[in-house]
């Protein structure tokens, strides 16, 4: 199996005797922390992309593992935050990394605000162990996948599935946005970190420009050569144009027989050939003989949750290929680049609460306009979610799905369906009894929120690129030993963003206007202005019907099937309209394609992570 990368910890908070903990993360090295903070073990992770540092009293101690960019000045600083009782100060330096820090006996864990980095949990007597990967506790445990959540991550939206679960039944999740606590005499607990407070355009406009740059600029000068993504969009061509200026860089471009027909390589070329920086390679997929969801009967890499990635593997094994041998240490990638310049439709609805009704008219008006549908279910689709509040409409929707009525789910989302609190997807109409019962049974509003709408989708959306991200990492170390970095994701340039309202991000008939605010005269106008976004459909089309065999095999043995949670013939007609070229839930086939994929083969067997802990005794003696 290859090495997937994660941070693991044994924490005794003597409760209860120790936990029979004689086992540590297989081939881990573990981490020179005290005996206060317990036993942190790293899998897989390079040397310097772990620090431990102790305050001089030793009171306090500041662990962090991944792209911490930090400088010695900042991190010292960290510490005396910490020890004034402003831990959360170190999870908010730059870039994006596992943040532990110890004040005392109290321990404070932490991931990132996007969730490329999430920290899972479980307990085992008095003994609390906590991770990066929920499969690697799982395999402690000996959980088992938890199918409903799973299922119901293509099945409806709009819904916090996760919450404090995992994908694994008894692994816990710490959302991001709060960190575990842990201390001696006590049960775990989760808390929530300080949110950012608001910003005004200008004000978050320069932020982001300050932090991208700075993201991109301690990035370059990573162990390793430099390379890049460049699509021709305006997120990876900020992060190519920007690293540019500060080292050489490879930069590829990706293309196939529908996407050359875009003028994504226009700008691509174009952009490249402004710096003498930059060498540009370009991987045209024909030439290379690469179709999406190529290479699934193949030996998968592991993940910590489906990973839409599998369906791509053979794409991105021949974009990296001039990477790879470029011997890159760090590859950027614009990932993340929508979630927060852009903003969701949504947002409209604060625009409204915010008391600017007639511009909230008109910008609904012209939301109807550009997706050529009428005003009027525009207008009474807004007028809903205002006046329902969110636990009303997640009971609504579980009652719908748990009902009687079959769940007609043929036709893809209408425009004005984004301005709803939640729904159903196409592959709602999937389901069987049992998989409605279970899905509907998730359906509950965390203790605690009241968010609006436009909060709820952006969070939602930015976990869910966060999530994919990170499987994307680690299937290319593993794949390729290619390390992935968006720094669109650093929780410093997301809360940069998202502190600007989502309204004053989008704005009718242009295209990432904060963007354009925060780079002008660091990156070329041109690209600034671009307006058009090129789609995928096609590309994922020719992708399924060339590899239709092994996908109808994938489909006709599925393991939710199996557990009777979903109907196959459904599935399969779904499938069959999409292999004939008609309008078809192509995102909802490619999940349950990567979904039963990592089912059929992720690795859950204690003795695949596990070893002997040589050095169990000191362990249980704290």
């Amino acid at each position: 199996m290859a090495v997937m990368r994660y941070v693991t910890g044994a924490f005794d908070t003597g409760q209860q005797d120790p936990a029979q903990v004689g086992w540590k993360p297989r081939g881990s090295l573990q981490l020179p922390v005290t005996r206060a903070l317990g036993a942190v073990w790293a899998v897989g992770y390079e040397g310097w992309e772990t620090s431990a540092d102790t305050a001089p009293d030793g009171r306090v101690e500041l662990v962090t593992a991944g792209c911490c960019l930090a400088t010695d000045a900042e991190r010292s600083e960290a510490l005396e935050q910490a020890a004034a009782g402003r831990w959360h100060r170190a999870a908010c330096l730059p870039g994006s990394y596992l943040t532990v820090v110890r004040d005392g006996e109290r321990v404070h864990i932490a991931g990132d605000r996007a969730a490329t980095v999430v920290v899972h949990w479980v307990l085992d007597g008095g003994t609390v162990l906590w991770s990066t990967s929920a499969l690697a506790l799982a395999a402690y445990r000996q959980a088992e996948p938890d199918f409903a959540r799973l299922l119901a991550a293509f099945t409806v939206r709009g819904a916090d599935l996760l919450g404090e679960h995992s994908c694994f039944t008894g692994v816990h999740r710490v959302p991001p946005g709060r960190a575990l606590v842990l201390e001696p005499g006590r049960a775990p607990r989760t808390e929530p970190l300080p949110a950012p407070g608001p910003l005004d355009f200008p004000a978050g406009a320069g932020l982001l420009e300050e932090r991208l740059t700075a993201a991109v600029e301690r990035r370059a000068a990573l162990p390793g050569r430099l390379t890049a993504d460049l699509s021709g969009g305006i997120d990876s061509s900020t992060l190519t144009a920007l690293a540019a200026q500060f080292t050489d860089l490879l930069a590829v471009t990706y293309t196939d027989r529908h996407m050359q027909d875009e003028d994504d390589g226009v700008y691509a070329r174009r952009l490249a050939a402004e710096y003498p920086s930059i060498t540009h390679r370009i991987v045209h997929g024909d030439t290379a003989r690469v179709r999406q969801f190529d290479g699934l009967a193949g030996p998968l890499p592991v993940t910590d949750s489906p990973s839409l990635t599998l369906g791509l593997l053979a794409v991105k094994g021949a974009q990296l290929a001039p990477v790879r041998a470029w011997e890159s240490g760090t590859h950027l990638t614009g990932r993340g680049g929508d979630d927060v310049l852009d903003a969701v439709p949504a947002s409209l609805l604060d625009l409204y609460r915010t008391g600017h009704r007639v511009e909230a008219g008109r910008r609904l008006a012209d939301f109807a306009r550009d997706r050529r549908c009428s005003l009027a279910p525009v207008l009474r689709q807004a007028r809903t979610t205002l006046r329902t509040p969110y636990g009303r409409a997640l009971d609504q929707l579980a009652t719908t799905i748990a009902g009687r009525e079959p769940l007609d789910r043929s036709q893809l989302l209408a425009p004005w369906e984004s301005l709803s609190w939640c729904g159903t997807l196409p592959a709602a109409g999937w389901l069987t009894r049992e998989g409605r019962a279970q899905v509907a049974g998730l359906l509950t509003v965390p203790t605690g929120t009241s968010p609006t709408p436009a909060q709820l989708h952006e969070r939602l959306f930015l976990e869910r690129m966060g999530e994919e991200h990170a499987t994307y990492d680690q299937i290319a170390r593993q794949l390729w030993q290619v390390p992935i970095h968006a720094p669109f994701l650093d929780t410093l340039v997301v809360d940069a963003c998202h502190g600007v309202p989502g309204w004053q991000r989008r704005i009718p008939r242009d295209f990432k206007p904060l963007a354009r605010a925060a780079f002008t005269g660091r990156v070329p106008g041109y690209l600034l202005g671009r307006r058009t976004k090129t789609a995928m459909t096609r590309t994922v089309a020719t992708g399924m019907r060339a590899n239709a065999p092994v996908i109808r095999a994938l489909v006709g043995t599925s393991l939710l099937a199996g557990a009777g949670l979903i109907d196959p013939r459904q599935a399969r007609t779904a499938l069959e309209a999409a292999l004939r070229g008609e309008p078809a839930a192509l995102a909802c086939l490619h999940y349950l394609i990567a979904t039963e994929l990592w089912l059929a083969t992720v690795p859950t067997s204690r003795d695949t992570w596990w070893e002997p802990n040589e050095e169990y005794e000191e362990i249980t003696s704290w």
